[in-house]
């Protein structure tokens, strides 16, 4: 049985395997680069970016005989994506790293004062 690449796995995670996929190759390989070769985030964002899309396409609509409920599905999916991300943070504890958002401005206003 042949290994499956990280793109692959990333795809299994989503259930991106149908004939028309969400995302290209590319697009996964870009998430998983962002975060440094981690599946399991790069799983996290692409199922945010597919909750986002329905969020933003998918409408609670009832008629007759049809009930869609995309704001429902959208939480499900955000709710999917965060046990990958608490995956990937346990991971990152275990090998002793983090992942951690550092600000590139100084949230200070130019010429305020610093005082100590």
């Amino acid at each position: 049985m042949a290994e499956l690449t990280d793109v692959e796995i990333v795809r299994l995670n989503i259930t991106d395997i149908a004939a028309e996929q969400l995302f290209t190759d590319d697009q996964l390989s870009a998430w998983l680069a962002q975060y440094g070769g981690s599946v399991n985030r790069a799983t996290y964002r692409a199922l945010i970016t597919i909750a986002t899309s329905e969020v933003l396409l998918g409408k609670k609509i009832r008629t007759q005989d049809l009930s869609t409920d995309g704001p429902a599905v959208a939480a499900e999916l955000r709710a999917l994506a965060a046990t990958y991300k608490a995956e990937a943070d346990d991971e990152d504890a275990a090998a002793g790293s983090f992942f951690e958002v550092v600000p590139l401005f100084d949230p200070k206003p130019e010429g305020a004062e610093y005082r100590w």
